[in-house]
């Protein structure tokens, strides 16, 4: 019976995050750390420039998930510089031209993500957050094309720059350079 049970548990401990790596707790603080500190100066930055320019839209909402990729998996191939920036803008620019053409929100959403998300593997992007910036625009009734120039494309790089920053002070290499 305990055999069965362990082999059980064990069989079913993916569903429930068995397969994710451990990850000591240093490295869970540098990262943690890592993101609050990044997106903290993000954010302030983004702000004030927001300020000095009367734009009220200086956030990009999925900002966290993209900070997530940057400073706790900066090794990841979705994480690197281009991905971030190259895969945010992009989506941007598809989620305001989707809220342009289509009317109909049930249909403008998933087209919105979807084509931002082929746009990505034609260019050679892929940034899973940047499929809800796609998402975002729709839903916000974005449509101004600035938008996709501030906030999404200099929170990114305001983002790719911290994260750069902060990860090589911490002692990891971000970001990747090819061999």
């Amino acid at each position: 019976m305990k055999h069965s049970f362990k082999s059980l548990v064990k069989r079913f401990s993916f569903y429930l995050g068995g397969d994710q790596p451990a990850v000591n707790w240093l490295e869970r603080l540098r990262s943690v750390m890592g993101a609050f500190i990044g997106l903290a100066l993000v954010l302030t930055v983004a702000k004030v420039l927001g300020e000095l320019n009367a734009i009220d839209e200086w956030l990009m909402a999925s900002l966290g998930a993209s900070a997530l990729l940057v400073f706790a998996l900066p090794g990841s191939p979705m994480a690197q510089p281009w991905a971030v920036i190259a895969g945010n803008t992009l989506s941007a620019l598809v989620g305001i031209t989707c809220a342009h053409w289509v009317s109909a929100p049930l249909l403008a959403l998933p087209l919105a993500a979807s084509l931002s998300i082929l746009g990505m593997f034609i260019l050679r992007c892929l940034h899973p957050p940047a499929a809800a910036v796609a998402m975002i625009a729709v839903l916000g009734h974005v449509l101004h094309y600035r938008y996709a120039f501030f906030p999404v494309f200099i929170d990114s790089v305001l983002l790719v720059v911290a994260g750069a920053i902060y990860s090589n002070l911490t002692g990891k290499a971000y970001p990747n350079r090819p061999s």
